[in-house]
């Protein structure tokens, strides 16, 4: 059967020999579940998945969403689609059987909603923004907030956004202007502008719920006065029933290059001057508050990235199978038959560049999905701790690498289909076209960098670092016990001393106040660090593989083969290539920094 999704038996491999998803079935709160339950969520998942998101996901790209009457009007695939979402449970599928939910591990969550993202990432992230949306609300709400608004959405009457960008000031959340003024009855006043709120509005649900950020009269300067707020479409009234609309206008919709099917929207607050708005949590905590959405959000932009990349080199890998053309280069007959384009070695070079980029990126987001659950559910204060840290650390990781090389992978799936890869006719360009818009969604690779070396690194007195060293060097040394394994290892090795003493040495100048110099090529630095991460995660599959030709059935032979020669590519290939970029480091290249405006 032809897979166009992802790879059942790669996902097999990730979850139950990589993560040992099994393993967590022996703790207390995942007791109920086994391996034939998880399958059986994900075999649903994929369905579903292809029964009714796959089929619009070239229809929602050619009819984007219309602004029509001042609302936001979708083609009618969408809602079944997502309402099959809802009521399979997949919305509430990390929530505990008391609560209405699956109670399913992070893991098998974020497995499961890989399947409607590599479908169609358009529509799915209409329920990704609504499930961050109600988890800020009930990790930071009131019990009234959680009542009154979390309750509907977390039964699919209600959906959720965050909105956060403002035309004045883009990412520089520090310069917001919406306000918000106390109303005397508890609730707020908001007046502002928002844009880019993706799921700003639809007719999916009853009512929208947004997570807006806004300032008090007395909020400080910067980011230490942000406050967030919950803004509904509809005021709720005491009884649960919808009042009326509130003071939220749609000003329009932004018609981007990719993900055409999700609403992009401009909206005002406050435009009549009764914009009713409820303070979440503490005054000018805002910000802090909405991490935890950001972060998910971010993490949900990895995988987005990661199934998009995963769906164009499935695609361009069955077209180079079944695409005949020309002959090898020894093949001299022009009466000879021609060989399908896969028989070509940079065919194979560029679908190996894939394999290497998107499945060295999956395993890196399930494995950040298990870390959320070992954050939770470890046994110790101590393992739960470190999950928490070295997934911080990990973080701008799991959302930029895969923004670039995903990408890259899409790219190469066009190259791969020739001239029709660039035409409409065929779905690659469309992955390329969605994919694009990853590297600026929550954050740009700018902004990650700056949050990897000028934050993430030093945090706790640098415990994820460490860890993470630690995890690679462990890695290392079980793999020195395998011969074949040497020449996959020992680059690791070198690229992890190199990026060491780097480190260490860009550290010492922040520390020592030397700020813009520091951080100057903090993109370079996410590059190259990232690399790391996915070398690392690629020597743990090559070991598995390893392990899995000596032990497992013959009839994966040929898979743990594949998973050999890309690790091989990654680690001998990309891997040694960065060491010109560590020396650009090394040497503080101030080339960018020096660059002067009247020079351009």
């Amino acid at each position: 059967m032809t897979e166009t999704l992802l790879c059942p038996r790669n996902l097999a491999f990730e979850l139950y020999e990589v993560l040992d998803a099994e393993a967590l079935t022996r703790r207390e709160h995942f007791a109920d579940h086994s391996r034939e339950t998880f399958d059986a969520a994900i075999g649903t998942a994929r369905t579903i998945a292809e029964k009714y998101f796959a089929p619009h996901n070239r229809k929602s790209d050619e009819h984007e969403p219309q602004y029509v009457n001042g609302e936001a009007v979708l083609i009618p695939e969408v809602k079944p689609a997502v309402d099959a979402f809802i009521e399979a449970g997949f919305h509430n599928a990390q929530r505990s059987f008391d609560d209405g939910g699956m109670q399913l591990p992070n893991l098998l969550s974020r497995a499961c909603f890989a399947h409607f993202q590599s479908a169609n990432i358009a529509t799915s992230s209409y329920p990704m923004l609504s499930m961050g949306a109600s988890h800020l609300i009930e990790t930071f709400g009131s019990e009234e907030q959680k009542q009154r608004f979390l309750q509907p959405m977390l039964e699919g009457r209600f959906f959720g956004t965050m909105a956060l960008t403002e035309p004045h000031a883009g990412s520089s959340l520090s310069d917001i202007r919406t306000r918000a003024e106390p109303a005397g009855d508890g609730s707020y006043r908001l007046k502002g502008n928002k844009i880019f709120i993706s799921g700003g509005d639809h007719p999916l649900s009853e009512n929208i719920v947004h997570m807006v950020l806004a300032k008090l009269p007395d909020a400080p300067p910067g980011v230490k006065g942000i406050s967030l707020f919950i803004v509904p479409k509809f005021l709720v009234n005491d009884d649960g029933s919808l009042g009326q609309r509130n003071d939220v206008l749609l000003a329009g919709l932004f018609h981007k290059m990719g993900w055409r099917g999700t609403t992009s929207t401009a909206l005002n607050f406050g435009d009549n001057g009764n914009c009713v708005g409820y303070l979440v949590g503490e005054p000018h905590k805002g910000l802090a508050y909405m991490f935890q959405m950001m972060n998910e959000a971010r993490i949900g932009v990895g995988m987005g990235a990661i199934m998009l990349g995963y769906a164009g080199y499935l695609y361009s890998l069955n077209y180079a199978r079944e695409r005949p053309q020309g002959r090898l280069p020894d093949g001299k007959d022009p009466a000879s038959t021609q060989v399908p384009i896969i028989e070509h070695t940079d065919v194979k070079r560029m679908l190996l560049m894939q394999k290497a980029y998107v499945e060295g990126a999956f395993d890196l987001g399930l494995y950040s999905a298990r870390l959320v659950d070992d954050e939770h559910t470890a046994e110790s204060d101590e393992e739960r701790r470190n999950a928490g840290e070295l997934l911080d650390l990990l973080t701008p990781i799991v959302k930029s690498w895969p923004s670039e090389f995903c990408l890259k992978a899409n790219e190469l799936a066009i190259q791969i289909l020739g001239g029709h890869g660039y035409t409409r006719e065929y779905p690659v360009e469309q992955y390329y076209r969605d994919n694009r818009l990853n590297p600026i969604h929550e954050g740009t690779h700018g902004i990650q960098s700056l949050d990897l070396l000028g934050r993430k690194l030093l945090q706790n007195k640098g415990a994820g670092l460490r860890q993470l060293l630690e995890l690679i060097q462990a890695s290392c040394e079980r793999a020195a016990e395998y011969d074949s394994l040497t020449a996959l290892r020992q680059p690791l090795e070198q690229h992890i001393a190199q990026l060491t003493r780097v480190t260490q040495a860009l550290l010492g100048d922040l520390m020592a106040g030397k700020v813009n110099q520091t951080l100057a090529n903090s993109a370079l630095y996410l590059k190259v660090f990232g690399h790391a991460v996915i070398g690392w995660r690629w020597l743990e599959q090559a070991l598995r593989a390893e392990r899995g030709l000596a032990e497992g059935n013959p009839a994966d032979a040929d898979f743990y083969r594949g998973k050999l020669q890309a690790a091989r590519y990654f680690l001998t290939w990309e891997i040694p290539a960065c060491a010109a970029e560590l020396a650009i480091l090394e040497a503080r290249d101030d080339t960018c920094l020096a660059m002067q405006d009247a020079w351009f």
